[in-house]
């Protein structure tokens, strides 16, 4: 693959109806909570993303301390890069993109570092380095399908054994305010749509749909008390 460098980036960018019951407003606001929290991710996908331009992150830290690459490493993770070659790691051209690789090459400079922060477009390859990308975002969605899995397993197990308590949903409700929590943070750098980004969401979601059906037991449990 090659990518052609365009500049260095140099500087900062400057009513009739019944009331429901408490049951049917728990179920609305949650069914607006995910409206609001898919809709923001969406839009997160796509904001100040340009075509086919990449940031490209250059840089040297000190061999000693080790824990100083790892740090690099981690920060470049957190932020969906994906590496070209050693010490050299690319991100789709984003404001966003752009004050993390920003904030990152500062604090390489504050270990004793060197780093150079690039504009760069794909004269070939370009389709490579999308992969790379998108391959390195479907990693993360499949964990997220696993844990799915799981969640979905965890509510069949305790509906079979009639653990239709509070304190069972209130621990899966937790769950999978986790599940979102980590989707959110992946769709949000998922900003060239990988594969795996809609069938997830859909996962979640019947993760969602299912500890609705849980918590209905549960207060028809109560009710029978």
């Amino acid at each position: 693959m090659s990518l052609a460098v365009r500049n260095t980036i140099a500087s900062p960018p400057s009513s009739g109806n019944p009331l429901p019951d408490g049951r049917d407003l728990i179920r609305n606001e949650r069914v607006r909570e995910r409206n609001r929290r898919w809709g923001v991710a969406a839009v997160r996908e796509t904001v100040g993303v340009t075509g086919g331009a990449w940031l490209m992150l250059v840089y040297r830290v000190p061999g000693e301390p080790t824990r100083l690459r790892a740090t690099v490493w981690r920060r470049l993770k957190a932020a969906g890069a994906v590496y070209l070659a050693n010490s050299v790691a690319v991100l789709p051209e984003s404001a966003a993109a752009e004050r993390a690789l920003r904030k990152l090459r500062a604090e390489i400079e504050g270990m004793g570092g060197t780093g150079q922060l690039l504009r760069a477009e794909a004269l070939a390859g370009q389709d490579e380095v999308v992969a790379a990308f998108n391959g390195a975002r479907d990693a993360e969605y499949q964990e997220v399908l696993s844990r799915c899995s799981d969640f979905q397993a965890e509510i069949d197990k305790e509906t079979g054994a009639g653990k239709f308590t509070y304190a069972e949903l209130e621990e899966n409700e937790e769950d999978l305010a986790k599940l979102r929590r980590w989707l959110d943070k992946i769709r949000a750098r998922d900003t060239l749509g990988a594969p795996l980004g809609e069938e997830t969401v859909a996962g979640v979601e019947n993760c969602a749909r299912a500890l609705d059906a849980f918590a209905e037991r549960v207060y028809a449990a109560e009710a029978n008390t």
